[in-house]
């Protein structure tokens, strides 16, 4: 995705930023996931978004899965538990409300900030 540029809401080009929702069918927070994140793609935030199913065991533990969501910015889980175990679960993300099923669109809005930042 490196290179692709968009246009932010003040018109400005920036490169891409490229975000991956990792998810499985079991754990419905991901659609509250996904809708934070359209909400940010249609307020101008420069992010491609794709969605990658996690469809079983096997898929989890080949592409280190630590529960649904997973939101990878770049390639890299800005929240990542190193104690949390792999496999298909619904995660957890600490939040100033406490623990949720997805982290908060301010969050997201900050991982993507930071990722834009260090360009």
């Amino acid at each position: 995705m490196s290179g692709m540029l968009g246009v932010d809401g003040d018109g400005d080009s920036k490169e891409l930023v490229d975000v991956t929702l990792q998810y499985f069918v079991g754990c419905p927070h991901w659609e509250t996931t996904d809708r934070y994140l359209e909400t940010l793609l249609a307020a101008g935030e420069t992010i491609a978004i794709r969605y990658q199913l996690i469809d079983g065991h096997d898929a989890a533990m080949e592409r280190g899965f630590r529960g649904s969501p997973t939101v990878l910015v770049d390639g890299v889980d800005p929240f990542s538990d190193p104690e949390a175990r792999v496999g298909l679960a619904c995660r957890v993300y600490r939040t100033d409300h406490g623990t949720v099923g997805s982290p908060t669109i301010d969050q997201l809005r900050a991982v993507i900030a930071s990722a834009q930042d260090g360009r």
